[in-house]
């Protein structure tokens, strides 16, 4: 896994092997950022990662100068992982240890982005109910966005407050506000 912009541009991070993860990879990861950045000022927003695994995103935001990301993920290896990678460069990371249904409960903040990478086995069913925690709780700023990646499989164009879906090798980036 390797950041590919920002100030910490071609950096490689090794994360520990028994993490139950699957990196989003890095011809997917560049192309939903340069999505993005034509969007968004990077260092005027904030980002909640959810499903963060190894961090991978939230690494990329944070190398490319957003000042406040929180990444849940339910696998103790992997917060521990966001923490040593956020102290060692000083990223602006608040990594929260839950399973992201519970942590969407209690949530209170308003997000410039929400990324959420679920397992990809999750059925759309499972998906939907994600969209409607993130649109029922009011998570989004008013120009926010919200996107999943998520298996070619699942077509979630259907489900409200959908946008657009980009696809990406076996990937998919579906886009919600």
């Amino acid at each position: 896994m390797r950041i590919i912009s920002g100030t910490y541009k071609g950096r490689r991070l090794t994360a520990p092997k028994n993490l139950p993860v699957r990196p989003t990879t890095d011809f997917a990861k560049e192309a939903l950022f340069n999505i993005l950045r034509v969007r968004y000022y990077f260092e005027e927003i904030t980002v909640l990662d959810l499903f963060s695994g190894t961090g991978n995103i939230s690494f990329e935001f944070a190398s490319r100068g957003v000042p406040n990301i929180t990444s849940v993920d339910a696998h103790y290896g992997c917060i521990q992982y966001i923490n040593k990678v956020s102290e060692e460069f000083s990223f602006p990371i608040t990594a929260i240890k839950s399973e992201v249904n519970k942590y969407l409960q209690h949530a209170s903040g308003k997000y410039d982005i929400i990324f959420a990478d679920p397992p990809y086995e999750f059925t759309s069913e499972v998906l939907k109910n994600l969209i409607e925690d993130i649109f029922g709780n009011s998570l989004l700023e008013p120009e926010g966005i919200f996107i999943i990646e998520h298996a070619k499989q699942n077509d979630l164009s259907s489900f409200p407050h959908f946008v657009e879906a980009r696809k990406y090798g076996s990937s998919v980036f579906s886009f919600f506000n």
